[in-house]
Protein backbone atom coordinates (compact mmCIF):
# COMPACT_ATOMS: atom_id res chain seq x y z
CA UNK A 1 0.00 0.00 0.00
CA UNK A 2 1.34 3.55 -1.13
CA UNK A 3 1.60 6.37 1.33
CA UNK A 4 -0.77 8.27 -0.48
CA UNK A 5 -3.20 5.59 0.07
CA UNK A 6 -2.54 5.41 3.99
CA UNK A 7 -2.83 9.13 4.53
CA UNK A 8 -6.51 9.01 2.47
CA UNK A 9 -7.20 5.99 5.05
CA UNK A 10 -5.69 8.00 7.93
CA UNK A 11 -7.95 11.30 7.41
CA UNK A 12 -11.07 10.01 7.79
CA UNK A 13 -10.33 8.15 10.70
CA UNK A 14 -8.85 10.87 12.23
CA UNK A 15 -12.01 13.38 11.30
CA UNK A 16 -14.08 10.65 12.83
CA UNK A 17 -11.69 10.33 16.31
CA UNK A 18 -11.81 14.51 16.27
CA UNK A 19 -15.55 14.38 15.98
CA UNK A 20 -16.03 11.68 18.43
CA UNK A 21 -14.21 13.90 21.17
CA UNK A 22 -16.13 16.77 19.97
CA UNK A 23 -19.20 14.92 20.78
CA UNK A 24 -17.98 14.18 23.74
CA UNK A 25 -16.99 17.17 24.77
CA UNK A 26 -20.33 18.73 24.08
CA UNK A 27 -22.36 16.02 25.22
CA UNK A 28 -20.45 16.81 28.78
CA UNK A 29 -22.40 20.14 28.67
CA UNK A 30 -25.72 19.62 27.13
CA UNK A 31 -27.67 20.84 29.89
CA UNK A 32 -26.48 24.23 28.96
CA UNK A 33 -28.43 24.13 25.49
CA UNK A 34 -30.99 25.15 27.93
CA UNK A 35 -31.85 28.96 27.88
CA UNK A 36 -33.16 29.01 31.64
CA UNK A 37 -29.92 26.46 33.25
CA UNK A 38 -27.82 29.26 31.06
CA UNK A 39 -29.18 31.70 33.04
CA UNK A 40 -29.26 30.19 36.37
CA UNK A 41 -25.87 28.92 35.36
CA UNK A 42 -24.66 32.04 35.17
CA UNK A 43 -26.42 33.71 38.27
CA UNK A 44 -25.23 31.73 40.60
CA UNK A 45 -21.33 31.43 39.82
CA UNK A 46 -21.57 34.92 40.73
CA UNK A 47 -23.68 34.28 43.99
CA UNK A 48 -21.96 31.09 45.30
CA UNK A 49 -18.85 32.67 45.75
CA UNK A 50 -20.33 35.40 47.73
CA UNK A 51 -21.92 32.73 49.99
CA UNK A 52 -18.75 30.66 50.28
CA UNK A 53 -16.69 33.91 51.52
CA UNK A 54 -20.13 34.35 54.05
CA UNK A 55 -19.48 30.78 55.53
CA UNK A 56 -15.87 31.30 55.82
CA UNK A 57 -15.71 34.43 57.18
CA UNK A 58 -18.39 34.11 59.75
CA UNK A 59 -16.49 30.76 61.06
CA UNK A 60 -13.14 32.80 61.16
CA UNK A 61 -15.20 35.83 62.78
CA UNK A 62 -16.77 33.99 65.83
CA UNK A 63 -13.44 32.22 66.25
CA UNK A 64 -11.69 35.72 66.69
CA UNK A 65 -14.32 36.89 68.86
CA UNK A 66 -14.70 34.19 70.89
CA UNK A 67 -11.29 31.85 70.93
CA UNK A 68 -13.94 28.74 71.40
CA UNK A 69 -14.59 25.29 69.87
CA UNK A 70 -17.89 25.17 71.48
CA UNK A 71 -18.96 28.41 70.36
CA UNK A 72 -18.16 27.50 66.65
CA UNK A 73 -20.40 24.49 66.74
CA UNK A 74 -22.93 26.66 68.66
CA UNK A 75 -23.35 28.88 65.70
CA UNK A 76 -23.42 26.36 63.00
CA UNK A 77 -25.93 24.72 64.89
CA UNK A 78 -28.06 28.08 64.97
CA UNK A 79 -27.77 28.09 61.69
CA UNK A 80 -28.71 24.67 60.47
CA UNK A 81 -31.35 23.51 63.01
CA UNK A 82 -34.12 25.61 61.39
CA UNK A 83 -33.60 23.75 58.29
CA UNK A 84 -34.14 20.44 60.22
CA UNK A 85 -37.31 21.96 62.15
CA UNK A 86 -38.94 23.23 58.80
CA UNK A 87 -37.62 21.76 55.98
CA UNK A 88 -40.49 18.95 55.88
CA UNK A 89 -43.28 21.67 56.33
CA UNK A 90 -41.19 23.59 53.27
CA UNK A 91 -41.42 20.96 51.47
CA UNK A 92 -45.18 20.71 50.99
CA UNK A 93 -45.27 24.49 50.47
CA UNK A 94 -42.54 24.07 48.00
CA UNK A 95 -45.17 21.45 46.23
CA UNK A 96 -48.18 24.02 46.64
CA UNK A 97 -46.69 27.38 45.52
CA UNK A 98 -44.92 28.92 42.09
CA UNK A 99 -41.14 27.34 42.50
CA UNK A 100 -39.53 30.63 41.02
CA UNK A 101 -41.12 32.89 43.26
CA UNK A 102 -40.26 31.00 46.28
CA UNK A 103 -36.54 31.31 44.64
CA UNK A 104 -36.78 34.89 44.35
CA UNK A 105 -38.05 35.80 47.84
CA UNK A 106 -35.34 33.29 49.40
CA UNK A 107 -32.69 35.04 47.47
CA UNK A 108 -33.84 38.22 47.99
CA UNK A 109 -34.57 37.97 51.87
CA UNK A 110 -30.87 36.27 52.09
CA UNK A 111 -29.31 39.64 50.58
CA UNK A 112 -30.91 41.84 53.07
CA UNK A 113 -28.82 39.01 56.06
CA UNK A 114 -26.04 38.71 54.26
CA UNK A 115 -25.80 43.38 54.42
CA UNK A 116 -26.81 43.38 57.76
CA UNK A 117 -24.16 41.16 58.89
CA UNK A 118 -21.77 43.34 56.61
CA UNK A 119 -23.16 46.47 58.55
CA UNK A 120 -22.85 45.31 61.80
CA UNK A 121 -19.35 44.13 61.20
CA UNK A 122 -17.57 47.11 59.23
CA UNK A 123 -19.42 49.06 61.64
CA UNK A 124 -17.70 47.38 64.35
CA UNK A 125 -20.99 46.62 66.73
CA UNK A 126 -21.00 42.75 66.15
CA UNK A 127 -21.04 40.28 68.75
CA UNK A 128 -21.10 36.67 69.07
CA UNK A 129 -25.19 37.13 70.02
CA UNK A 130 -26.02 38.55 66.76
CA UNK A 131 -24.03 36.23 64.80
CA UNK A 132 -26.44 33.47 66.35
CA UNK A 133 -29.65 35.54 65.31
CA UNK A 134 -28.18 36.41 61.69
CA UNK A 135 -27.21 32.48 61.13
CA UNK A 136 -30.48 31.29 62.64
CA UNK A 137 -32.39 33.39 59.85
CA UNK A 138 -30.19 32.14 56.93
CA UNK A 139 -31.69 29.01 57.90
CA UNK A 140 -35.14 29.66 58.14
CA UNK A 141 -34.21 30.89 54.93
CA UNK A 142 -32.42 27.62 53.62
CA UNK A 143 -35.62 25.70 54.57
CA UNK A 144 -37.40 27.00 51.93
CA UNK A 145 -34.89 27.80 49.90
CA UNK A 146 -32.83 24.24 49.26
CA UNK A 147 -35.81 21.89 48.49
CA UNK A 148 -37.28 25.04 46.06
CA UNK A 149 -33.94 24.95 43.93
CA UNK A 150 -33.68 21.14 44.00
CA UNK A 151 -37.27 20.87 42.84
CA UNK A 152 -37.09 23.58 40.07
CA UNK A 153 -34.07 22.18 38.40
CA UNK A 154 -36.30 19.92 35.85
CA UNK A 155 -38.22 22.82 34.67
CA UNK A 156 -34.91 24.80 33.89
CA UNK A 157 -33.87 21.72 31.84
CA UNK A 158 -37.02 20.74 30.43
CA UNK A 159 -35.41 17.78 29.19
CA UNK A 160 -35.64 14.74 31.68
CA UNK A 161 -32.54 13.31 30.19
CA UNK A 162 -30.70 16.28 30.70
CA UNK A 163 -31.35 16.31 34.53
CA UNK A 164 -28.35 14.15 35.59
CA UNK A 165 -26.01 16.42 33.64
CA UNK A 166 -27.74 19.71 35.09
CA UNK A 167 -27.02 18.54 38.58
CA UNK A 168 -23.34 17.44 37.50
CA UNK A 169 -22.82 20.71 36.11
CA UNK A 170 -24.40 22.43 39.09
CA UNK A 171 -21.93 20.45 41.36
CA UNK A 172 -19.22 22.00 39.43
CA UNK A 173 -20.39 25.06 39.77
CA UNK A 174 -20.82 25.11 43.84
CA UNK A 175 -17.16 23.36 43.80
CA UNK A 176 -15.61 26.06 41.62
CA UNK A 177 -17.15 28.58 44.09
CA UNK A 178 -16.02 26.42 46.87
CA UNK A 179 -12.37 27.15 45.56
CA UNK A 180 -12.94 30.57 44.67
CA UNK A 181 -14.63 31.70 47.66
CA UNK A 182 -13.12 30.46 50.34
CA UNK A 183 -9.39 31.56 49.04
CA UNK A 184 -10.69 35.18 47.88
CA UNK A 185 -11.69 35.07 51.97
CA UNK A 186 -8.65 34.19 53.46
CA UNK A 187 -6.79 36.97 51.93
CA UNK A 188 -9.72 39.48 52.15
CA UNK A 189 -10.02 38.90 55.60
CA UNK A 190 -5.86 38.88 56.40
CA UNK A 191 -6.11 42.69 54.58
CA UNK A 192 -9.19 43.56 55.94
CA UNK A 193 -11.55 42.26 58.08
CA UNK A 194 -14.89 40.19 57.48
CA UNK A 195 -17.37 42.55 56.90
CA UNK A 196 -16.26 43.24 53.20
CA UNK A 197 -16.58 39.61 52.75
CA UNK A 198 -20.25 39.73 53.84
CA UNK A 199 -21.18 42.71 51.38
CA UNK A 200 -19.56 40.80 48.64
CA UNK A 201 -21.82 38.53 49.34
CA UNK A 202 -24.94 40.37 49.57
CA UNK A 203 -24.13 42.21 46.68
CA UNK A 204 -23.67 39.00 44.70
CA UNK A 205 -27.41 37.93 45.05
CA UNK A 206 -28.83 40.72 42.66
CA UNK A 207 -27.30 38.32 39.88
CA UNK A 208 -29.01 35.04 40.89
CA UNK A 209 -32.35 37.46 41.42
CA UNK A 210 -32.09 38.63 37.87
CA UNK A 211 -31.17 35.38 36.65
CA UNK A 212 -34.40 34.00 37.89
CA UNK A 213 -36.70 37.36 36.56
CA UNK A 214 -35.27 36.80 33.00
CA UNK A 215 -35.89 32.67 32.98
CA UNK A 216 -39.09 32.31 30.66
CA UNK A 217 -40.93 29.34 32.51
CA UNK A 218 -44.54 28.04 31.74
CA UNK A 219 -47.05 28.79 34.61
CA UNK A 220 -46.95 25.62 37.10
CA UNK A 221 -50.45 23.86 37.56
CA UNK A 222 -50.87 23.96 41.47
CA UNK A 223 -54.19 21.73 42.24
CA UNK A 224 -53.93 19.96 45.31
CA UNK A 225 -57.89 18.90 44.75
CA UNK A 226 -58.82 19.89 48.06
CA UNK A 227 -56.37 18.10 49.88
CA UNK A 228 -55.02 19.42 53.20
CA UNK A 229 -51.49 20.54 53.72
CA UNK A 230 -51.26 17.88 57.20
CA UNK A 231 -52.51 15.43 54.36
CA UNK A 232 -49.93 15.85 51.53
CA UNK A 233 -47.19 16.48 54.95
CA UNK A 234 -48.21 12.45 55.67
CA UNK A 235 -48.05 11.63 52.24
CA UNK A 236 -44.57 12.81 51.78
CA UNK A 237 -43.50 11.19 54.83
CA UNK A 238 -44.91 7.59 53.42
CA UNK A 239 -43.59 7.82 50.00
CA UNK A 240 -40.06 8.64 51.58
CA UNK A 241 -40.22 5.83 54.55
CA UNK A 242 -42.05 2.87 51.75
CA UNK A 243 -39.40 3.75 49.12
CA UNK A 244 -35.95 1.53 49.70
CA UNK A 245 -33.79 3.31 47.57
CA UNK A 246 -34.99 6.80 48.84
CA UNK A 247 -34.73 5.68 52.25
CA UNK A 248 -31.36 4.06 52.27
CA UNK A 249 -29.84 7.06 49.78
CA UNK A 250 -31.48 9.52 53.11
CA UNK A 251 -30.26 7.70 55.93
CA UNK A 252 -26.63 7.09 54.99
CA UNK A 253 -26.12 11.06 54.12
CA UNK A 254 -28.22 11.90 57.22
CA UNK A 255 -25.40 9.84 59.12
CA UNK A 256 -22.78 11.62 57.08
CA UNK A 257 -24.12 15.60 57.64
CA UNK A 258 -24.14 14.49 61.51
CA UNK A 259 -21.07 12.90 61.57
CA UNK A 260 -18.77 13.66 58.89
CA UNK A 261 -19.76 17.08 57.37
CA UNK A 262 -19.50 18.73 60.92
CA UNK A 263 -15.70 18.79 60.18
CA UNK A 264 -15.93 22.26 58.06
CA UNK A 265 -16.57 24.03 61.52
CA UNK A 266 -13.38 22.75 63.11
CA UNK A 267 -11.21 24.18 60.22
CA UNK A 268 -10.18 27.34 61.84
CA UNK A 269 -9.15 25.05 64.43
CA UNK A 270 -6.93 23.26 62.59
CA UNK A 271 -5.80 26.32 60.56
CA UNK A 272 -4.56 27.91 63.86
CA UNK A 273 -3.54 25.40 66.40
CA UNK A 274 -2.99 22.00 64.32
CA UNK A 275 -1.47 23.87 61.59
CA UNK A 276 -0.36 26.64 63.27
CA UNK A 277 -1.28 29.02 60.36
CA UNK A 278 -3.79 31.78 60.05
CA UNK A 279 -7.00 33.12 57.82
CA UNK A 280 -4.54 32.34 54.58
CA UNK A 281 -4.02 28.75 55.66
CA UNK A 282 -7.64 28.26 56.53
CA UNK A 283 -8.67 29.39 52.80
CA UNK A 284 -5.92 27.05 51.33
CA UNK A 285 -7.47 24.17 53.69
CA UNK A 286 -11.35 25.43 52.37
CA UNK A 287 -9.49 25.54 48.74
CA UNK A 288 -7.95 21.66 48.75
CA UNK A 289 -11.73 20.49 49.70
CA UNK A 290 -13.14 22.94 46.61
CA UNK A 291 -10.77 21.06 44.14
CA UNK A 292 -11.33 17.38 45.13
CA UNK A 293 -15.18 18.19 44.88
CA UNK A 294 -14.88 19.98 41.43
CA UNK A 295 -12.55 17.14 40.14
CA UNK A 296 -15.28 14.63 41.21
CA UNK A 297 -18.10 16.96 39.78
CA UNK A 298 -16.43 17.29 36.35
CA UNK A 299 -15.49 13.42 36.55
CA UNK A 300 -19.54 12.98 36.76
CA UNK A 301 -20.37 15.80 34.22
CA UNK A 302 -18.77 13.69 31.23
CA UNK A 303 -21.22 10.32 32.33
CA UNK A 304 -24.03 9.71 29.41
CA UNK A 305 -26.66 8.03 32.03
CA UNK A 306 -27.16 7.74 35.83
CA UNK A 307 -26.52 4.33 35.53
CA UNK A 308 -23.68 3.20 37.09
CA UNK A 309 -24.23 5.87 39.96
CA UNK A 310 -25.71 4.02 42.84
CA UNK A 311 -22.26 1.90 43.36
CA UNK A 312 -20.64 5.25 43.49
CA UNK A 313 -22.54 6.53 46.17
CA UNK A 314 -20.74 3.66 49.01
CA UNK A 315 -17.53 4.69 47.42
CA UNK A 316 -17.64 8.03 47.69
CA UNK A 317 -18.55 7.71 51.27
CA UNK A 318 -15.55 5.22 51.82
CA UNK A 319 -13.26 7.71 50.67
CA UNK A 320 -14.86 10.53 52.35
CA UNK A 321 -14.04 8.75 55.67
CA UNK A 322 -10.63 8.01 55.09
CA UNK A 323 -9.61 11.35 54.04
CA UNK A 324 -11.01 12.79 57.36
CA UNK A 325 -8.88 9.50 58.97
CA UNK A 326 -5.34 10.93 57.51
CA UNK A 327 -6.16 14.56 57.84
CA UNK A 328 -7.29 13.91 62.10
CA UNK A 329 -3.65 12.37 61.70
CA UNK A 330 -1.55 14.81 60.29
CA UNK A 331 0.33 17.83 61.49
CA UNK A 332 1.99 19.00 58.10
CA UNK A 333 0.08 21.35 55.82
CA UNK A 334 1.78 19.57 53.13
CA UNK A 335 0.07 16.23 53.51
CA UNK A 336 -3.24 18.06 55.10
CA UNK A 337 -4.16 19.45 51.92
CA UNK A 338 -3.71 16.34 49.95
CA UNK A 339 -6.47 14.70 52.69
CA UNK A 340 -8.77 17.85 52.31
CA UNK A 341 -8.27 16.76 48.52
CA UNK A 342 -9.49 13.43 49.25
CA UNK A 343 -12.31 14.33 51.18
CA UNK A 344 -13.91 16.58 49.00
CA UNK A 345 -13.50 14.09 46.14
CA UNK A 346 -15.50 11.09 48.03
CA UNK A 347 -18.04 13.65 49.77
CA UNK A 348 -18.76 15.16 46.42
CA UNK A 349 -19.14 11.39 44.62
CA UNK A 350 -21.45 10.61 46.99
CA UNK A 351 -23.26 13.86 47.06
CA UNK A 352 -23.81 14.70 43.49
CA UNK A 353 -24.70 10.53 42.50
CA UNK A 354 -27.34 10.69 45.13
CA UNK A 355 -28.90 13.72 44.36
CA UNK A 356 -29.02 12.17 40.64
CA UNK A 357 -30.38 8.67 41.59
CA UNK A 358 -33.28 10.85 44.20
CA UNK A 359 -34.25 13.72 40.80
CA UNK A 360 -34.86 10.95 38.72
CA UNK A 361 -36.56 8.19 40.86
CA UNK A 362 -39.69 10.78 42.53
CA UNK A 363 -42.63 11.15 41.47
CA UNK A 364 -42.96 14.80 39.95
CA UNK A 365 -46.23 15.11 42.43
CA UNK A 366 -43.59 14.35 45.45
CA UNK A 367 -40.28 16.70 44.06
CA UNK A 368 -40.51 19.05 46.42
CA UNK A 369 -41.41 16.90 49.44
CA UNK A 370 -38.84 14.80 48.70
CA UNK A 371 -36.33 17.36 48.09
CA UNK A 372 -37.25 18.73 51.55
CA UNK A 373 -36.63 15.44 53.56
CA UNK A 374 -33.33 15.62 51.17
CA UNK A 375 -32.43 18.73 52.41
CA UNK A 376 -33.38 17.62 56.09
CA UNK A 377 -30.83 14.62 55.82
CA UNK A 378 -28.54 16.37 54.06
CA UNK A 379 -28.40 19.93 55.95
CA UNK A 380 -31.11 19.46 58.46
CA UNK A 381 -28.41 16.94 60.59
CA UNK A 382 -25.89 18.97 60.29
CA UNK A 383 -27.00 21.55 63.18
CA UNK A 384 -26.37 18.52 65.71
CA UNK A 385 -22.96 17.40 63.76
CA UNK A 386 -21.85 20.47 64.25
CA UNK A 387 -22.82 20.50 68.14
CA UNK A 388 -21.49 17.59 68.74
CA UNK A 389 -18.52 18.26 66.75
CA UNK A 390 -17.64 21.30 69.05
CA UNK A 391 -18.31 19.73 71.78
CA UNK A 392 -16.26 16.30 71.14
CA UNK A 393 -13.14 18.95 69.81
CA UNK A 394 -13.45 21.26 73.15
CA UNK A 395 -13.49 17.22 74.91
CA UNK A 396 -11.12 15.28 73.17
CA UNK A 397 -9.14 17.70 70.73
CA UNK A 398 -10.03 18.57 66.86
CA UNK A 399 -7.82 15.66 65.20
CA UNK A 400 -9.61 12.82 67.70
CA UNK A 401 -12.73 14.06 66.70
CA UNK A 402 -11.98 14.38 62.88
CA UNK A 403 -10.98 10.69 62.96
CA UNK A 404 -13.79 9.17 64.52
CA UNK A 405 -16.01 10.75 61.90
CA UNK A 406 -14.10 9.30 59.38
CA UNK A 407 -14.54 5.87 60.94
CA UNK A 408 -18.31 6.70 61.01
CA UNK A 409 -18.18 7.97 57.12
CA UNK A 410 -17.17 3.95 56.53
CA UNK A 411 -19.34 2.33 58.59
CA UNK A 412 -22.11 3.95 57.30
CA UNK A 413 -20.53 3.20 53.40
CA UNK A 414 -20.47 -0.98 54.56
CA UNK A 415 -24.21 -0.83 55.59
CA UNK A 416 -25.08 0.74 52.19
CA UNK A 417 -23.22 -1.52 50.34
CA UNK A 418 -24.95 -4.40 51.77
CA UNK A 419 -28.08 -3.03 50.84
CA UNK A 420 -26.85 -2.21 47.17
CA UNK A 421 -29.05 -5.49 45.82
CA UNK A 422 -32.13 -5.05 47.41
CA UNK A 423 -32.00 -1.44 46.26
CA UNK A 424 -31.27 -2.00 42.64
CA UNK A 425 -34.26 -4.86 42.42
CA UNK A 426 -36.87 -1.75 43.73
CA UNK A 427 -34.92 0.57 41.24
CA UNK A 428 -35.10 -1.27 38.10
CA UNK A 429 -39.14 -1.31 37.47
CA UNK A 430 -38.76 2.74 37.87
CA UNK A 431 -35.64 2.46 35.47
CA UNK A 432 -37.32 0.48 32.76
CA UNK A 433 -40.06 2.57 32.80
CA UNK A 434 -38.18 5.35 32.04
CA UNK A 435 -36.88 3.64 29.37
CA UNK A 436 -33.43 4.09 31.64
CA UNK A 437 -32.81 0.10 31.28
CA UNK A 438 -34.02 -2.40 29.32
CA UNK A 439 -37.44 -4.04 30.38
CA UNK A 440 -36.64 -7.89 31.56
CA UNK A 441 -38.83 -9.04 29.26
CA UNK A 442 -37.75 -7.92 26.10
CA UNK A 443 -34.18 -9.54 27.85
CA UNK A 444 -35.72 -12.41 28.04
CA UNK A 445 -37.25 -12.73 24.43
CA UNK A 446 -34.14 -11.99 22.65
CA UNK A 447 -32.13 -14.56 24.76
CA UNK A 448 -34.64 -17.36 23.75
CA UNK A 449 -35.10 -16.15 19.83
CA UNK A 450 -38.59 -15.23 20.11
Amino acid sequence: MTSESQQSQSAPEDAAESAARSEGLSHAWRALRHRNFRLFFGGQSISLIGTWMTRVATSWLVYRLTGSSLLLGIVGFAGQIPTFLLAPLAGVLVDRWDRRKVLIWTQALAMVQSLLLAWLTLSHRINITEILILSAAQGVINAFDMPGRQSFMIRMVEDRADLSNAIAINSSMVNVARLVGPSFAGLLIAVTNEGWCFLIDGVSYIAVIASLLMMRISHEQLSHHGVTMLEQLRQGWNYVAESVPIRSILLLFGLISLMGWPFMVLMPIFAAQVLHGGPHTLGFLMGAVGVGSLTSALALVLRRTVRGLLRIIPVGAAIFGAGLIAFGFSRSIWFSLPMMFVAGFGMMQGVTSSNTILQTLVDETMRGRVMSYYTMAFVGMAPFGSLLAGALAHAIGAPHTVIVSGIACIGGSIWFWARLKRIRRDMRPIYEQLGIVPRRETQLEEATGN
